[in-house]
Parts: C-alpha cells; sequence; structure tokens
C-alpha cells in the first residue's frame, strides 16, 4: 500500500517520543520522512532501551521502535553552512516537526519565520510540552511531568496508591498522535500550491486533558471532582476488573440486559432480582458489595472460561494479559500488528516493531525501510540537493553535517 501521504516529505527535528511518534505515523502513511540528527549523538533515543550493547551503536531499542520507514541525515544547525544545507532541505519539503522549547529554533536562526521564506506553503509544527505561550512554556516537560500536571496521575490507581503514573508514556504518545493528526488535517486543507504556510502548535499538557473528556466534563458540567477508583469503571457496575480462579478478568456489564445475562452465566440469576443490584444506581452505589458476590462466583473457574462463556451471551469480557501474552494473541497475530525487518544495519539481527493501529482498504501500513543508521543517507541526500562529492567532503571537514 503506497498510502496516501505519498510524494509528501517532511523533516523530523525530534527526539525522544512524542515527535517520533508522530512522524512514524506519517512514513506509515507514505510520506518521505528524513530524520535530521545532530551529528555525533542523534536522537537522544538511539541510546535508550532494554539493550545496552544497541544502546552503545546509537541503534537503542527505543529508538528502533519508532523510527522505521525514516531515513537519516546528520546536519549541525549551529553552523553556517548546516544551516544553508538545511533550508536547501525545507525548500524540498512539506512539513517541519520538532519538539524543542519554544524559542530554541529562532535562537538557530531556522525558526518559522525564517523556514517559510524557504517554502512559502510549509507545515511548520511544533510539540512541546506547554505549547508555544503560556507562563510555562519554557519549563522542561517529560512524560511523567506531564501526567502529574494534567490530572492523569490524581485518577490513576485505587485509594491506596494514587497518585500513579500510568506504565508508559502516555502524554508523549498522544501529544506525538495529535500532531500527526493535525499535520494530515493542514495538508488536506486545500490545494497545496494555494496554501499558505500554517504553524501547528502542540501541547502535551493540552493535548493529553483532552483525552479525559468524560472526567473533565464530569468536573465542568456536574462539579465531581474525579478520583482514583483502581480498576473500577466511574459511569458504571459492575464494570472493572474481577478476580477469578487464576488471575483477573475485565468484565464491563455496562447496560441492564448485559447484567441480566452476567447473572446468569456464573449461576447467580437471583442478583438481577436483588433490591440493592436491580436498577444501575443501585450497583454503583453497592458497587463493593456487588463485586464480592460475582467474585465469589467467578471463583469457580478460570479468567479464560469465563471469558469465552461471557462473551457468547453477550457480555464483554477479557483477560488481563501481560504484554508478551497480548502480542502473541492470535487477534493481533492475524491482524498484522507487529512488523519484521530482517537483518538491520547496525543491530545486526531481526527486529520486530509494532505498526499503527488501523487499516486502509483492508491493508496493514506498514514501512520498507528499517530504522536508519545515524546519518546513513547523508550522501544520498546531499547528492539530491545538487552537493557533489568535493562539496561534501568539505561540509564534513568543517563539521557541518
Amino acid at each position: 500500500m503506497s498510502g496516501f501521504l505519498q510524494g509528501l516529505r517532511v523533516l523530523d527535528l525530534t527526539n525522544v517520543l512524542a515527535g517520533p511518534f508522530c512522524c512514524h505515523q506519517l512514513a506509515h502513511l507514505g510520506a518521505d520522512v528524513i530524520k535530521v540528527e545532530v551529528p555525533g549523538s542523534g536522537d537522544l533515543a538511539r541510546q535508550l532501551g532494554a539493550d545496552a550493547a544497541l544502546n552503545a551503536r546509537h541503534m537503542g531499542v527505543s529508538f528502533l521502535a519508532q523510527n522505521t520507514g525514516k531515513r537519516s541525515i546528520t546536519v549541525n544547525l549551529k553552523s553556517a553552512a548546516g544551516r544553508a544545507v538545511f533550508l536547501k532541505l525545507v525548500a524540498t519539503a512539506e512539513v517541519v516537526v520538532e519538539n524543542f522549547r519554544p524559542g530554541v529554533m529562532d535562537r538557530l536562526g531556522v525558526g518559522f519565520e525564517v523556514l517559510k521564506q524557504a517554502r512559502p506553503d510549509l507545515v511548520y509544527c511544533a510539540i512541546s510540552g506547554f505549547g508555544q505561550d503560556g507562563p510555562d512554556r519554557d519549563l522542561p516537560a517529560y512524560d511523567q511531568i506531564i501526567q502529574g500536571l494534567c490530572g492523569v496521575m490524581s485518577i490513576t490507581g485505587d485509594a491506596e496508591t494514587a497518585p500513579y503514573r500510568v506504565g508508559y508514556p502516555v502524554a508523549d504518545t498522544i501529544g506525538g498522535m495529535t500532531a500527526a493528526f493535525a499535520i494530515t488535517a493542514a495538508l488536506a486543507g486545500g490545494k497545496r500550491d494555494k496554501r499558505a504556510a500554517c504553524f501547528i502548535d502542540v501541547s502535551m499538557l493540552e493535548a493529553t486533558l483532552a483525552t479525559m473528556g468524560w472526567v473533565v466534563s464530569n468536573y465542568l458540567v456536574a462539579g465531581q471532582e474525579p478520583g482514583p477508583l483502581g480498576n473500577e469503571n466511574f459511569t458504571a457496575s459492575p464494570s472493572g476488573a474481577f478476580r477469578a480462579s487464576d488471575g483477573l478478568l475485565n468484565i464491563a456489564a455496562n447496560k441492564q440486559q448485559q447484567f441480566e445475562a452476567l447473572c446468569r452465566v456464573v449461576g447467580r440469576p437471583q442478583l438481577a432480582e436483588d433490591p440493592r443490584f436491580a436498577a444501575r444506581q443501585g450497583r454503583l452505589d453497592h458497587r463493593a458489595a456487588l463485586k464480592a458476590e460475582l467474585e465469589a462466583a467467578l471463583a469457580a473457574r478460570s479468567a479464560a472460561d469465563w471469558a469465552r462463556a461471557l462473551n457468547a451471551a453477550g457480555v464483554p469480557a477479557g483477560q488481563v494479559l501481560t504484554v508478551p501474552q497480548a502480542l502473541a494473541s492470535p487477534q493481533l497475530q492475524a491482524r498484522g500488528m507487529v512488523g519484521t525487518f530482517a537483518e538491520v544495519p547496525g543491530v545486526g539481527r531481526e527486529i520486530r516493531v509494532a505498526r499503527t493501529g488501523f487499516k486502509i482498504d483492508g491493508a496493514t501500513p506498514q514501512t520498507e525501510r528499517p530504522p536508519p543508521r545515524l546519518g546513513e543517507h547523508s550522501a544520498a541526500l546531499l547528492a539530491e540537493l545538487g552537493y557533489s562529492a568535493e562539496d561534501i567532503a568539505r561540509l564534513v571537514e568543517e563539521q557541518a553535517i
């Protein structure tokens, strides 16, 4: 599948996760993503991950996960010659994505006002912790800082454990996905040859808060301050994680007919007629008592057995799996969620990485190139821009690339 963004070039100046995740999505949709990296070190993610040997080679697992399909060029933006190279690249690109602190690109002499002179219809996307303005714009921001400041941690965990960090970099990921959505919307907005340059300002803080819609609205509209409920669903009961004989089982019996079917399947039909549980609000008010009754029945069988029985009766249910179990599941295997690259340069062995969470016309978007070595495509890209072998050698000598 060629992808909707075939023929579009994206310059990826980003580091670690939010920006690389954004550009990874664009690469899966067919964009020519060029990773513009600092000579010698590159993206910090090249040194991050569970394999120390790969970190030492600047091919860390964290980098491999978000950079398939991209090409890499090293450019020293602190050098006049390096900036000249970058401006030539910008003239060939529809999109520039960066996740520096606000003002850094301007101080380097390659901010939006400069770049749109090189490319008048440029889509420029800046991803930062707090956005380009406001009193906190210059503060450093990492995922956990944003999780704490937007309220996510305050509602994660239960009364004994909260505030608790979500177990993966959710704010970074949401920031990257929001940026990819905004970029594709800008690209779709009118004919490209008539579009003026635009500046997209993505705040990880606001992007993450935007995904908390129900929780935020309960406070803004109904005045209910949200709190941590652990594995319970604040909108319905019984809806959450329940202990079976061998582990946890998620059940979401949110509708009346689902609750009644649940009671029948677990052999406790009388619970549906109990005055405490018969109505939706009663089940919320007596959540703990209902959970105790259900777990007494669920103890008779395994989580997998109950999941099959409940789903067959129309009650949403599923085991609580580990990451390895989830990746090995027949569903994800059938959908082609994991892509494989054989004998990756700089790695020396096969790697497997997660793809996107969607299909287009029945096909799973995938990238053809493995994650690039630092500066792997510098010479080829410079040649495309018209630089001769002598020019490139001089740029290397000047430490511009």
